[in-house]
């Protein structure tokens, strides 16, 4: 191998493969989680609480990784009978007590600094199972004289009774048959 194709194997291959990364911790004190059902009579709107969540992502190539972690037992809508048979019959929080979000890919640019409308795509395991999902996401990066802030805001669906989880409603009580989820965030974004 020649001087030259030795140079230019190690300039290729010392360049990091996130050239542009950025990170993203979350936490419980920066981070929301609301749910709402749809029903025949009345929305029901509830909240679950987040246990962790760090995020990597290049703008540039739209590769994304990192885990969010939500405590399924923490889920409340304000009606405790009603959450113990969303605990017990639905999402059976005490056999499946993580809800875990994994980051694949953006689709669409996501400026930093400045505003962005894109889609994040990953694998979403609920109730003890994987499914792959897109979440649109909005974020606002902000430069500032000590770090960069985010304020991020991600909604998806969750069609929990095709995902094998049970309908809680009955012949009485009408109940869509999918959550819709919105996840919002406030942090510093790190390099």
């Amino acid at each position: 191998m020649s001087t030259l194709s030795r140079w230019f194997a190690l300039v290729v291959f010392s360049v990091p493969a996130w050239a542009a990364q950025y990170s993203l911790e979350l936490t419980p004190q920066n981070t929301t989680i609301e749910w709402v059902l749809g029903g025949a009579l009345h929305d029901v709107h509830g909240t679950f609480a987040l246990k962790s969540g760090k995020l990597r992502f290049d703008p540039d190539t739209g590769a994304a990784a990192g885990e969010i972690v939500v405590d399924a037992t923490s889920g409340k809508s304000g009606n405790g009978s009603r959450d113990k048979r969303m605990h017990q019959h639905v999402l059976e929080s005490g056999k499946y007590p993580d809800i875990v979000f994994v980051p694949k890919h953006i689709e669409g640019k996501a400026s930093v600094p400045g505003e962005s409308a894109v889609k994040l795509q990953g694998t979403f395991t609920i109730h003890g199972a994987p499914h792959e999902v897109t979440m649109a996401v909005t974020m606002d990066v902000q430069q500032k004289a000590t770090a960069d802030k985010v304020a991020a805001t991600a909604k998806f669906e969750v069609p929990y009774v095709e995902w094998g989880m049970k309908d809680p409603g009955n012949f009485l009580l009408k109940v869509d048959k999918k959550v819709q989820l919105v996840i919002r965030t406030e942090a510093t974004l790190g390099k």
